[in-house]
């Protein structure tokens, strides 16, 4: 019990130290004017009672002023006086130290050592001037998700100030406060952009431990690493550093970065094709294109290049004229004898 009290002491003259001058004036304030009230208003008044001085006090004080209760002699008016100065003055002691503790909490966020209170949200983990901005813009841009940028020492303020999704902690990458001040545990995605590769798979053992099993998107230097990151999460997703337009992708799209290596490998369940249309062919829209390929053939057709110009996933009623280019994925090559059928 003794440590007990010792404990809750030491956290009250922690918290209170900076309360303590408008908390004594406001108690001063308070227990003169009682005892003044008491002493010069007439016996048996209503307003020196225990249970209706701390009502006129804070109403008083507060300069509201109802005039529920109020003094009747010249000696309480004077004392009611001397409890308005007296509260004008613990008032503007009080928001002074609350404006003082806002901007303190305010300059530690911009610090980066104020743990976050998020969920369902990005941990960015890694800064660089310029390529993180621009992720962040990504990740943020639909207004879907809140992001966690996690960055060195070295970088003593948050970067991005003007960012209201965005927020800031920095530290050593790989320890567990971090992850902790992150909330890593309750995120829905961990981006780790080490500055090498030996970072990125410290800070991902460092994640894993914090939250095992997250959607974690890894940007590497050697694609090799791959191997070494899913001993630690099985699941991680890795993208080469140099395209960090795949690491927002797959943020927000969990799973995207198979579908590019699916596309881009030919040890895929399929290849990206191209073929010319020929004249006559009876498909003139892309839509019609689009029906054609995937009854006839198994085939997605991704684009269409036409007088020069690509359109990725036109509007169905595009013209396909003949001479055009579509391009498309199948399990093979299309024969151009097969492709009216």
């Amino acid at each position: 019990m003794l440590f007990l009290i010792q404990r809750l002491s030491r956290f009250a003259r922690l918290r209170l130290h900076g309360w303590r001058l408008p908390l004594g004036v406001a108690v001063a304030v308070f227990a003169l004017s009682w005892l003044a009230m008491a002493l010069v208003e007439p016996a048996g008044s209503e307003i020196v009672d225990a249970g209706t001085y701390w009502w006129y006090f804070v109403v008083t004080a507060a300069t509201v002023g109802y005039g529920d209760v109020f003094p009747v002699s010249a000696g309480g008016r004077v004392v009611g006086v001397f409890v308005i100065v007296g509260g004008i003055v613990t008032l503007t002691l009080l928001f002074t130290r609350l404006a003082d503790a806002l901007q303190s909490l305010r300059g530690r966020r911009t610090r980066g050592v104020v743990a976050l209170d998020l969920s369902d949200h990005v941990v960015l983990i890694g800064y660089w001037p310029g390529r993180t901005q621009r992720i962040v813009a990504e990740l943020t841009a639909e207004g879907r998700y809140q992001v966690a940028l996690c960055a060195w020492d070295d970088v003593a303020e948050n970067p991005l100030p003007d960012e209201t999704a965005m927020h800031f902690v920095r530290g050593d990458l790989t320890r567990e406060d971090v992850m902790i001040r992150a909330c890593v545990d309750r995120a829905r995605t961990v981006v780790i952009d080490g500055r090498d590769d030996n970072e990125t798979l410290a800070i991902a053992v460092a994640v894993e431990h914090a939250h095992p099993g997250v959607h974690l998107v890894a940007a590497v230097r050697d694609l090799g690493r791959q191997e070494s990151l899913r001993y630690v999460n099985p699941g991680v997703q890795v993208v080469q550093w140099h395209m960090p337009f795949l690491l927002t992708e797959e943020a927000t799209d969990p799973g995207i970065t198979q579908v590019y290596n699916d596309l881009m490998s030919s040890r895929g369940h399929g290849n990206t094709y191209s073929v010319r249309v020929p004249p006559g062919f009876p498909h003139t829209t892309f839509g019609e294109c689009q029906t054609h390929f995937g009854r006839t053939f198994g085939a997605t057709v991704l684009a269409l290049r036409r007088e020069g110009a690509l359109r990725v996933s036109p509007p169905w009623d595009e013209p396909v004229p003949a001479g055009s280019t579509l391009y498309y994925v199948a399990a093979g090559r299309i024969e151009h004898a097969r492709l009216g059928a």
